[in-house]
C-alpha cells in the first residue's frame, strides 16, 4: 500500500523558506500570491495491513516535529499508485 504524508508548519510558526519563495515570486512579477507556506511530502510503500495507529506513530515519533508541524496521512488507491509509477 502506498501512503502519502503531508507535513506542514502549524499556523503561526514562522516560515522563512516560504517567505523567501513569496518574495522571489513577487520579484519575478507574479502578482496576486498572498502567502506561501512550504511543507514536505513523504511517500512510503507499507504492508497492506499497516494500521492507522502505526502510521500516526511513525509521524509523531520521526516524520514530523510535533512542536511546530502538523501532518496528514493519505492512503493512495492502487490506481493512483500505478499511475505514479508510469510517470516516474
Amino acid at each position: 500500500m502506498k501512503v502519502r504524508i503531508l507535513v506542514r508548519l502549524k499556523p503561526g510558526v514562522l516560515d522563512p523558506q516560504g517567505r523567501a519563495v513569496h518574495h522571489s515570486l513577487e520579484g519575478l512579477g507574479f502578482d496576486g500570491v498572498e502567502d506561501v507556506r512550504i511543507g514536505r511530502m513523504i511517500e512510503m510503500d507499507v504492508a497492506d495491513g499497516t494500521s492507522d495507529e502505526a502510521l500516526n506513530t511513525m509521524c509523531e515519533k520521526l516524520l514530523a516535529n510535533m512542536v511546530i508541524e502538523d501532518f496528514a496521512i493519505e492512503k493512495l488507491a492502487p490506481s493512483e499508485s500505478q499511475g505514479e509509477k508510469e510517470t516516474a
